[in-house]
């Protein structure tokens, strides 16, 4: 008789824990899953970086029946499949530093997403206007630079790979279309240097992850003399990189001009340098969300033809209210996606 009792008892304790790992609010408490990312295909991905401190800040976010959701389960489900998240050294708040960046990292492999890490290699923004260096980086020699360079990327990388997350992309600097780490990398005074410190990044990432794909990112993506300048003088002193990347913010009245001279662009690059093409960061005023919608539609279509072209990137679409006085997001300011990103659904 007790042996009886123990026995249903026991049946009555799994059927409790199994409804409860079904339910929405538990599935992922009781019973974490991490579907395997579908590393093939075209990515359609969004830049989350500001998602925890916004998250932080109290902002919500909600479907377009002002449900709440939680962010990158909505950008899941409409249709997003991967996501870029950059990484600074020293960040003054924290925001972006590795430990910020591994906390997305794990939310979006949880979800099966698809994952790109972007080294910013500085304490802050690395963009077209400014590559600083790192404060601690700041007086050293060029041979210890390159030597950061390295320590921090595996560093981060290890991060990743210590916890099961593989990155399917690697992005060595951001939008670098005058080098990074100035003055040292600075291509129009050193091209040489950048290469080498290109090269110490794209070393350092590939002895974490051999299969992962290194990008080397510029910005003005319709610009081929731009992207013909800089790959020429990397390829001269024998930096590598399995990926060129592009930005991409053209206007409301100029979308279809710039477009296509990008879509030439990618086409010209592949063949030039036989190498594949990312698009990794678009974007247009959130007050143009309609027109915004057109060129991601004709931009997605034109871009998923051509067997080169691995996908597309929105930058922060997650903003709203003009976050941190950034105007290009996706969303509403009722916190509901805009049509903009009805371009990305299946």
């Amino acid at each position: 008789m007790n042996r009886l009792l123990i026995y249903i008892t026991g049946i009555i304790l799994i059927c409790v824990v199994s409804l409860s790992a079904c339910s929405d609010d538990n599935k992922s408490a009781v019973f974490p899953v991490s579907p395997e990312p579908d590393m093939s295909g075209y990515a359609k991905g969004a830049d989350i970086g500001w998602l925890t401190e916004m998250e932080k800040s109290g902002v919500s976010f909600y479907d377009s029946q002002g449900h709440k959701k939680e962010c990158l389960s909505l950008l899941r489900s409409l249709g997003m499949n991967s996501v870029r998240l950059r990484v600074w050294v020293n960040p003054k708040n924290g925001w972006c530093n590795k430990e910020d960046m591994l906390v997305k990292a794990i939310r979006a492999n949880n979800l099966g997403m698809r994952i790109m890490v972007d080294f910013h290699y500085s304490d802050s923004w690395a963009d077209p206007g400014q590559q600083n260096k790192p404060a601690a980086w700041e007086g050293l020699s060029f041979e210890d630079l390159k030597k950061e360079v390295a320590l921090h990327t595996t560093d981060v990388l290890s991060l990743l790979k210590d916890r099961g997350i593989t990155p399917e992309w690697i992005q060595i600097g951001n939008e670098t279309g005058n080098g990074m780490l100035w003055e040292d990398g600075k291509a129009e005074n050193n091209m040489a240097g950048y290469a080498a410190l290109t090269s110490s990044g794209y070393d350092a990432a590939k002895s974490i992850f051999p299969d992962s794909k290194i990008i080397v990112h510029l910005q003005e993506g319709d610009k081929r003399s731009l992207y013909v300048w800089l790959f020429d003088g990397l390829k001269q002193y024998g930096a590598k990189w399995d990926v060129i990347g592009m930005s991409l913010y053209p206007e409301a009245d100029n979308y279809e001009s710039v477009t296509n001279d990008c879509i030439d662009n990618i086409s010209y690059l592949a063949n030039r340098y036989s190498t594949e093409v990312m698009i990794c960061e678009v974007g247009m005023n959130n007050d143009q969300a309609e027109t915004c919608k057109l060129w991601l539609t004709s931009f997605i279509a034109k871009t998923r033809s051509i067997n080169s072209c691995l996908g597309i990137f929105y930058w922060e679409p997650q903003c709203f209210n003009d976050w941190n006085g950034y105007s290009k997001g996706a969303f509403n300011t009722d916190g509901t996606p805009t049509v903009a990103l009805d371009a990305f659904a299946d």
